[in-house]
Formats: C-alpha cells, structure tokens, sequence
C-alpha cells in the first residue's frame, strides 16, 4: 500500500494562495505538523520514502525519514500541479470563467500551466510501479496528486476532486489488488494532528 502524505502549512497555505511549483519551506505550524504526521511511522515497517522535490514535501518527507529511519527518494511525479500564471495568486484572482473550464474539463490546463488529466497519469505511472507485494510505500506529495491518486483507486474521472477536501498534513491510503485494480483503504486521515 501507499501513504500519500500531504505535507504541512506553508505561508501561501495559510494566505489561500494557490501555491502549485513555487517552492515555500514549511511554515512554523507546518514544521509542527510534519513532526505529528511523522510520529504515526514509529515502528511500522516502511520500505520506501518518496517525495515530492518541493521543499515543503522534501521537509515533511524528513521528518518521516527520521522516525523510520530510510532515505528520502525524490520523484517528480509527485509534484504538484503546474498552474502556471496562476501560481502564487489568490484564488479570487483567477478569472470566473477560466476557473469554471477548469472544473468542467480534466484536460483544460491553467495558462502556462498543467491539466487534472496529466496529473492523474503521472501519478497513476507511480503508483503501478510502486504497488508491489505487500510493501508499505510513503509518498508525500501535494493535494492534486493526493487527489489524484484517490481518482486512479476508485476510477473514476478527475472531476470528483472538486467534491474532495482534503486537509495539510493528512494521510490518504491507496492500495492494489493482484489484478492491479486500485482501492482507497482511507482519506484525508488527520487523527495524529488532534493530539495536544
């Protein structure tokens, strides 16, 4: 199975900026939920940590390495969604209708930017060759790969991910079955965060 972890709060996180490829460290309250989100690892055996080559997933991914004590391996299907000339802005910047295209068509790509389309391939492509056996994976990456990743599971068409919430810092599991057909086992697992 794969833990997709979403790494923790950055300042665009907090700003409701859409953040896509600008590449912020965690914030002071996303360092402390890397650190919660890491303690669900002590003692479970993880056989392979991936991430995201942000910052912010490299910082979250860390923070597991250090409990499980494994290598972080840096895969760039894991990053998060281009959104070209909309990264950085706040979400009442984007145009209404370039925004209602997006919603409505998984191949429609932000200017300069991605589509749902291409991320759900690229994470679909890890996800096939990491599913193997019954080892325990760890991927920390971003919501739209996180998203994307439930999407390939359940197969079922990128526009579900506008009906999904999914919080920093939480835990989305995916699996296989031998014939390769995907599973969600959970989503949008905060419960580490709850604890004082």
């Amino acid at each position: 199975m794969i833990d997709f972890v979403r790494h923790g709060q950055t300042a665009h996180n907090r700003d409701g900026r859409l953040q896509g490829r600008v590449d912020l460290e965690l914030s002071e309250r996303g360092l402390d939920q890397a650190a919660r989100v890491a303690t669900r690892y002590t003692g479970m055996p993880v056989a392979r940590i991936f991430s995201s080559p942000l910052r912010r997933a490299q910082q979250t991914a860390a923070a597991i390495a250090a409990v499980v004590g494994r290598d972080v391996v840096i895969d760039e299907r894991l990053l998060e969604l281009d959104y070209g000339d909309w990264d950085g802005k706040p979400l009442a910047e984007i145009p209404a209708e370039q925004w209602a295209a997006w919603r409505a068509d998984p191949h429609f790509a932000p200017p300069g930017g991605e589509s749902l389309a291409t991320v759900t391939a690229r994470v679909a492509d890890f996800c096939a060759e990491q599913l193997v056996g019954d080892e325990h994976v760890v991927a920390v990456s971003h919501v739209s790969p996180v998203k994307a990743a439930v999407t390939w599971a359940l197969g079922v068409g990128e526009g579900v991910t506008f009906r999904m919430q999914l919080g920093l810092a939480t835990i989305t599991t995916v699996g296989a079955r031998p014939d390769g057909t995907g599973y969600l086992l959970s989503f949008n697992d905060s419960a580490h965060l709850d604890k004082a």
